[in-house]
């Protein structure tokens, strides 16, 4: 009934996964505990949800042996496109265009479904031997100057040296370490589906920003199929969820228009509230907080599972040089150096969505003046286009070796 490991990680999505991988490469061992059924998650039909991930996540993903398992299967992003806009009305005239020519990398993303990402980090887990106790639930936890543990509704208790919430907004891993959260709702929903196309995307991702919220239109494998994250304010997205299909593809094309030729459903729909939630610290003794445990930042820019590899880069080679001295992994000093790194970083990313949100969610026709006159300057000069572009790639800043694609 007692498990050891040096690290335990709670939450077993994404995030938890791939920072259970990049520890193991360096002989840590490892236990992931997950809430939800592995088996159910991974044997999920195509319904559409999907996460773009930029050239730096990519290289991450190669070095921790997740990325071949994906080879034929994700969609490079090409160009990205972006424009103000009203339903009905057309984009304004100054638009945002970014281009995969102009960065040496190569394609600026990838879009990869949910499903066959979580398929490809079970699979990689498995090969390297990782424990994964999945469908279980912490109910408690506990930390000592020698460790931590967690125990299970089991009764099974897993002990490691460092304790690893990657446990999703609601992190039940802070709220047991005394972690308190600021943040606020945006009153906006984002509904998400998948929509099959006439014409070709040829791999460009698009954005309208219309005055209840952002649409962004992701380009899956095949050309045909599109991922939407669609935002509106809470009360017409209810509205428009309660609709059945033909109504809601009705609210659904003059927001989309007819780029893409004639539009269906291809997949479920789902909603999501959506909010801003920070982590008042990412650490705590023996502790540290990775992705939306850390940081639930709005989906505007398609940088959530990004900044949660982020973190996963940085702990793992904190974690692994701390390891290489000879120090107490979990010491207060080595964590802090974790949180020195990725916190100032994140926060101010996610307060940077939260701004473009608030810029763009509304009709003042001041604001609508000035943020299109931005677009089109930005879209005018290639020095400041390319600087955009390589932040959202994830290649500047201080970058994780993994991160590099580079081995600790």
């Amino acid at each position: 009934m007692e498990k050891y490991a040096d690290i335990v990680i709670v939450g077993g999505g994404l995030n938890g996964p791939a920072l259970a991988l990049a520890l193991a490469k360096s002989g840590f061992r490892v236990v992931v505990v997950d809430a939800r059924v592995a088996t159910a998650r991974a044997d999920v039909g195509f319904d559409g949800r999907a996460y773009a991930l930029a050239v730096a996540s990519k290289r991450l993903l190669e070095v921790i042996g997740v990325w071949p398992r994906l080879e034929g299967r994700v969609q490079p992003i090409l160009q990205i496109k972006a424009s103000d806009g009203v339903a009905g009305q057309g984009p304004a005239p100054f638009f945002l265009t970014f281009d995969h020519a102009e960065m040496e990398e190569g394609p600026m993303g990838f879009m990869a479904e949910d499903r066959l990402l979580y398929a490809a980090f079970l699979a990689a887990m498995a090969e390297v031997g990782i424990e994964l106790i999945s469908g279980e639930t912490v109910v408690s936890q506990e930390v000592t100057a020698q460790g931590a543990e967690v125990i299970l509704a089991s009764g099974r208790v897993v002990r490691g040296s460092v304790l690893i919430g990657c446990d999703g907004r609601g992190s039940g891993v802070a709220a047991r370490a005394g972690i308190g959260r600021t943040g606020w709702r945006y009153g906006q929903t984002a509904l998400v589906t998948a929509i099959r196309h006439e014409k070709d995307h040829q791999g460009i991702a698009q954005q309208f920003f219309m005055p209840s919220g952002p649409l962004a239109i992701l380009p899956l494998a095949g050309g045909h199929l599109s991922s939407i994250v669609w935002s509106e304010t809470e009360a017409q997205a209810a509205a428009i969820q309660a609709l059945g299909d033909a109504d809601y593809l009705e609210a659904l094309r003059p927001r989309f228009g007819d780029f893409l030729g004639e539009i269906a459903l291809a997949g479920e729909r789902f909603t999501y509230p959506l909010s801003l939630t920070l982590a008042n610290s990412f650490v705590a003794p023996r502790v540290a907080l990775v992705g939306d445990a850390a940081h639930g930042v709005h989906p505007i820019a398609g940088q959530g599972l990004n900044l949660g590899l982020r973190d996963v880069g940085a702990l793992a080679q904190v974690l692994i040089e701390a390891q290489r001295r000879g120090e107490d992994i979990g010491a207060a000093d080595v964590l802090e150096r974790y949180q020195r790194w990725r916190r100032f970083d994140s926060t101010a990313l996610a307060l940077g969505m939260d701004g473009v949100n608030r810029l763009f969610s509304n009709d003042n026709p001041v604001l609508r003046l000035g943020r299109d006159l931005g677009m089109g300057l930005v879209n005018a000069v290639p020095g400041l286009r390319r600087g955009f572009m390589r932040q959202a790639a994830g290649l500047s800043g201080e970058v994780p070796r993994l991160l590099s694609g580079l081995e600790v």
